[in-house]
């Protein structure tokens, strides 16, 4: 399935059955592959793609649980940067382009979208600077900025509100009251992209990654060819206690061996 983005899909698992004010919050997530034709002059590396993977998850609320639930997800993005070591980052609130016409919904609901982020952001004690004309085209985001190994900025974990799709899809849950009420969505992706996520992780360690998070944690060197079934035995072990474990087949000295292994590991 080629698709630039999840949401409509997700939109219609939220349609598929009635939804009733004591369901929600409903949260949809996956680690979809989407699409998108970048220009060939902006592809870079694994930091910019046409096919990417996004750990996507869209929140439907009430607007009383707007607040709240953003804030969860603030608090989300916030501890997945932290638990790989990532903790110098710019949070950006993502503006409308005041007159532009590239933006869906009304005027009324992208104020009050912007006032609930603006308000939510500064509540959490996370210092944000504005930027006009870098929200997504259905409502404003805050954006978790990291800067690569020349200082270029990439954005990372982003969380988006949004009150014009659930308007746009017709959207719907009964209320306490008994009559149909609009929900409001929330886009969440605390990773954003995993390449480009992967790829500032290889940059901000510069590839010496700490041992948790090394795809190759522990390297068996044998003194000779005939070393090799307790080399394995060993391997064996280290596997069943959850270590990533490889063997140097290599027919070489100890010394080349110890070499490459300080090299790629």
């Amino acid at each position: 399935l080629l698709k630039p983005m999840n949401c409509p899909h997700h939109v219609q698992m939220y349609k598929a059955q009635p939804r009733s004010y004591r369901d929600l919050p409903v949260r949809l997530a996956e680690f979809g592959t989407v699409y998108r034709h970048e220009q060939s002059g902006e592809l870079n590396g694994m930091l910019r793609v046409r096919g990417l993977t996004q750990d996507d998850a869209h929140l439907f609320c009430t607007p009383d649980q707007v607040e709240q639930e953003f804030k969860d997800t603030l608090d989300l993005v916030k501890f997945v940067l932290a638990a790989v070591g990532l903790e110098d980052y710019r949070v950006q609130l993502s503006l409308r382009e005041p007159g532009s016409d590239k933006y869906v919904g009304s005027d009324e609901l992208w104020n009050q979208a912007e006032a609930v982020l603006r308000k939510v952001l500064n509540e959490s004690g996370l210092s944000f600077s504005e930027c006009e004309g870098e929200a997504a085209f259905y409502g404003p985001k805050a954006d978790f900025m990291v800067s690569d190994a020349i200082g270029r900025e990439w954005q990372l974990g982003t969380v988006q509100l949004d009150y014009n799709l659930p308007e746009r899809f017709q959207l719907e849950y009964v209320g306490d009251d008994n009559t149909t009420h609009r929900p409001v969505m929330i886009h969440r992706a605390p990773f954003g992209s995993m390449e480009r996520f992967v790829g500032m992780l290889i940059e901000h360690f510069a590839a010496a990654f700490p041992l948790w998070l090394a795809p190759e944690q522990v390297r068996i060197l044998g003194l000779n060819d005939d070393m090799l079934p307790y080399c394995e035995e060993i391997q064996q072990q280290f596997r069943a206690a959850g270590f990533r474990t490889t063997i140097d087949h290599q027919s070489a000295n100890v010394k080349k061996k110890i070499r490459d292994a300080q090299l790629d590991l």
